[in-house]
């Protein structure tokens, strides 16, 4: 099994609790599961990464657990609980990378109670559920190292990539927040509800998704109201410095391009498109899809984003061309995706691929029949229906004469 899982670029995780792989480079797919424990309570909500080589997985299920899958081994080595099935489903799992910075200072994981030093860089794990607990984990430790409540109906929790004790959280009427965890007391920013529409009623509030934009403090949310917002929390203004709106069906994820300066979102209807995120314009879709999005992935250095969700499939979009570099049927319906950042060769695989559909479809039109042919075949008699004809003709013409 390790040498399946060696070969795969790209991880998704189903309703069904499989974890699947594919190798876009051999166009292949691959379940890593034990067929006696599968069950809807394993299900995978939430992937990530548990070290920065990306040799092991993280995966987040229904039932509370977190658990390993080691890609060299193509195993699952561990598990751990890290909440309650009662307490909703995972709506964010991190694990936090400490550059340089001691336990509990700036940049480094918290420190632990009493000020005894924390996990090492890479050692600290953040789960949050949707009934809004943010838990912080230390080690291989059964209880969490701290807690925090972030408020109800939590859709998404992510951290900051410069800055690792940021962590952003939003939700349905549960705006967009900023929590330092070496503070954990009070947010160290909070978003203001949006200005009353022209009717002077209340908009509603629903972050379904954020991010936070490469090399800044900026954040990115889509909502389920088809709005797109960027926040600045180094600014007074607590409301979005950029408001765009993409569609009339609800946003359910987004990911961030290499490059900057866009963002790929996608609706419940399966409308995927890119959004420039200086001026709020759509930049163009990417089509091809037939069911709701629930999850999006870009490489980390190449135009390339993976979405998954209702309709089964895996689809590797390039972001350039906007076509559909890759497809693959998984049979179960995805909830989260994750792209490795090594590179995908898709050029001669591809070519490969689009020559054998040509012959077999050619194959195929050279054994059906024509309409021309098919319509002589239907109107031609033979010589015994021929005669049989020319005998009714004659009789009559011989009933009209006796007439």
């Amino acid at each position: 099994m390790g040498d399946r899982s060696r070969l795969c670029s790209v991880w998704l995780g189903s309703e069904t609790g499989i974890l699947k792989g594919v190798s876009l480079s051999r166009k292949q797919a691959f379940n890593f599961c034990n067929p006696a424990e599968l069950s809807r309570a394993g299900e995978v909500r939430q992937l990530c990464w548990a070290d920065p080589a990306q040799s092991e997985l993280l995966l987040g299920c229904v039932d509370g657990t977190v658990r390993t899958f080691s890609l060299e081994k193509g195993a699952f080595t561990g598990a751990r609980r890290c909440g309650d099935p009662g307490e909703g489903c995972f709506s964010g799992l991190e694990l936090l990378e400490g550059p340089g910075g001691e336990p509990g200072g700036p940049g480094g994981p918290p420190a632990g109670p009493g000020g005894e030093p924390g996990l090492s860089p890479g050692g600290t794990l953040l789960t949050c559920g949707e009934n809004g607990l943010l838990r912080v984990w230390r080690g291989e430790t059964e209880t969490p190292q701290a807690e925090i409540r972030v408020g109800t109906n939590v859709c998404r929790m992510r951290s900051s990539p410069v800055q690792t004790s940021l962590v952003a959280t939003g939700g349905k009427e549960n705006g967009l927040k900023v929590w330092d965890l070496q503070k954990p007391e009070t947010p160290v920013f909070s978003a203001k509800n949006l200005r009353d529409d022209f009717l002077d009623l209340r908009r509603p509030y629903w972050v379904r998704d954020l991010a936070f934009l490469p090399g800044s403090d900026k954040l990115v949310t889509c909502t389920g109201h088809h709005q797109v917002h960027v926040f600045d929390p180094a600014t007074p203004q607590r409301r979005p410095v950029l408001e765009a709106e993409f569609g009339e069906f609800p946003l359910t994820a987004l990911a961030l391009p290499a490059g900057g300066g866009t963002v790929v979102v996608g609706n419940t209807r399966g409308d995927l498109a890119l959004l420039d995120l200086r001026k709020g314009l759509v930049r163009g879709a990417l089509k091809g899809l037939a069911g709701g999005v629930r999850a999006l992935s870009c490489h980390a250095s190449r135009p390339l984003v993976a979405s998954c969700g209702l309709d089964r499939f895996l689809r590797v979009h390039s972001l350039q061309t906007r076509e559909v570099l890759h497809k693959v049927y998984l049979k179960s319906r995805l909830n989260c995706v994750l792209m490795a950042s090594r590179d995908h060769p898709e050029g001669e695989e591809q070519a490969e691929v689009t020559v054998k559909e040509e012959d077999e479809q050619d194959e195929v039109w050279d054994t059906m029949e024509t309409v021309g042919d098919a319509k002589r075949k239907t109107t031609t008699t033979t010589p015994e229906e021929e005669g049989g004809e020319e005998t009714e003709r004659k009789s009559k013409k011989k009933r009209k004469k006796d007439a």
